[in-house]
């Protein structure tokens, strides 16, 4: 094998380009690669923080979740307390106004029947009044006289 001129040349050229690329090309390929690689990093690290944060905020909406479920069941439970109250107190109301009406009733129909009796009594009167004003017209006799209370009896 025959080492020549060309050979040298071209190792000499080689071991240049080596150095130049050494030089200037490696250090802002290897800077931008390190960047590259911090960067990664640091967005893989923001990820977990991400997942962890979303894990701890799925964690806080459960807990407020199920705060804000207990919460409405307490305001369904007062609800229907509210309600029960609201119907027993229409119930004594309803009684209350039965129990008045009832008592205007009985009162008007005492008052009617006292007025009834009243008549009655004025009407029983006058047919007394009358019915002696006839015995004492007619003579004493006891058949006219049966025959006129009997009479008096049945207008009664």
């Amino acid at each position: 094998m025959d080492l020549n001129y060309t050979f040298f040349l071209q190792a000499l050229s080689f071991a240049i380009l080596i150095g130049f690329t050494m030089k200037f090309i490696w250090p802002p390929l290897m800077s931008a690669i390190e960047e590259r690689q911090k960067r990664i990093a640091d967005g893989l690290a923001a990820a977990e923080r991400s997942q962890r944060e979303l894990a701890q905020a799925e964690d806080k909406v459960g807990e407020l979740l199920k705060e804000a479920r207990g919460k409405a069941n307490e305001i369904i439970d007062q609800a229907h307390v509210r309600a029960n109250q609201i119907v027993d107190k229409a119930k004594e109301d309803a009684v209350a106004e039965a129990n008045r009406q009832k008592g205007a009733a009985v009162a008007e129909i005492e008052s009617a029947a006292n007025k009834a009796r009243e008549e009655l009594r004025l009407q029983l009167a006058s047919l007394a009044v009358a019915g002696a004003e006839k015995l004492i017209r007619r003579e004493i006799d006891a058949n006219a006289h049966k025959a006129l209370l009997d009479d008096l009896a049945a207008q009664i």
